[in-house]
């Protein structure tokens, strides 16, 4: 697979989220079968794999899909990166004593469940919590210094929360949600993410499936534990409303002999040279149709003409900063 730069870091230009795995899409899979999938990708060509401590079984907190990742990556833990993400609380740091203590204890429980000693993209997945951005941006900047961590984000955040904290230690990656149906971030934040060396690392950037073309109205999703049950797009009303992107999608699919999937995801590769996106999915053979989005060649043409009847398109429902 081709590779891209996401700050000093080389990775698969097509990531994997592998939160699928513990939470937010109903039933988890067996652990046997998420390891599995994970070493199919990285076999695949796949060398970024995302995940974060709070990702587990109705979001308790215990790491279980770290600890999936740390087994399923170990024995090739020097050819892949790993990106993780904390949460973090003023009362952790009344408690720790600072904020850099608070940040490497959640850090040092990280790296013990993804069965490593350091981390290569450490995310703040969202800067709520009583913590500023300053702090925590200077925390990192010691983690850095210590060996711990070789780069670090922020998650869902505009210009001004990521400015303040390029100020005081230089960003590696944004993680914020995009997808031809969430195009916020394309007026201020890509842009700026551009000029600084940072990457941009989109998730849903499939539109929880609704730009696979296999969710119709008649979908039904399952009710514990299923984001989709609460994404704008996917309503009945706006899944009907969106239906003409998704057409669109299918046109070219079609003409590339690939699925709208892949098109939605070439179509930000093509688009801008700093985008990793890390499409999820708890289904062995999705994940490697997302990950196959690397071969599909957009011809300029291709891309100004979809860009032009997508921006025709009207998008229903609008998902923006909640997740």
């Amino acid at each position: 697979m081709k590779t891209r730069k996401i700050g000093a870091l080389t990775v698969s230009e097509v990531g994997m989220g592998c939160m699928a795995f513990s939470h937010g899409y109903g039933q988890i899979p067996p652990e046997t079968y998420s390891i599995e999938a994970i070493q199919n990708a990285y076999r695949h060509g796949c060398t970024f794999f995302d995940t974060a401590e709070i990702y587990s079984p109705n979001l308790s907190g215990t790491g279980h899909n770290e600890r999936i990742v740390g087994k399923a990556l170990g024995n090739v833990r020097k050819d892949v990166v790993l990106a993780t993400k904390l949460f973090l609380d003023r009362s952790e740091v009344r408690r720790d004593g600072s904020v850099y203590d608070a940040v490497r204890r959640h850090l040092e429980a990280s790296m013990d469940r993804l069965q490593t000693d350091m981390v290569d993209l450490y995310y703040l997945h969202r800067t709520s919590g009583g913590v500023s951005v300053e702090e925590v941006a200077e925390a990192m900047g010691l983690l850095i210094e210590d060996g711990l961590i070789c780069g670090w984000g922020l998650s869902q955040v505009d210009v001004d929360m990521i400015d303040r904290a390029q100020k005081v230690t230089p960003l590696t990656a944004i993680q914020n949600i995009y997808s031809m149906v969430e195009r916020d971030v394309e007026a201020g934040v890509i842009p700026y993410c551009m000029k600084h060396n940072i990457g941009f690392v989109p998730f849903s950037p499939i539109a929880s499936g609704l730009l696979s073309g296999k969710i119709t109205t008649k979908t039904k999703f399952e009710r514990n534990d299923d984001v989709r049950n609460w994404v704008p797009q996917l309503s009945r009303a706006n899944i009907a409303g969106n239906q003409p992107i998704v057409d669109l999608l299918k046109q070219y699919a079609d003409r590339k002999q690939s699925t709208p999937a892949q098109i939605s995801l070439a179509w930000m590769l093509h688009k801008y040279p700093n985008v990793v996106p890390i499409p999820g999915s708890k289904n062995k053979e999705r994940i490697i149709e997302n990950l196959d989005a690397s071969l599909v060649e957009l011809t300029d043409e291709d891309f100004r003409s979809l860009e032009e009847s997508l921006n025709k398109c009207k998008v229903y429902g609008h998902r923006g900063f909640s997740r």
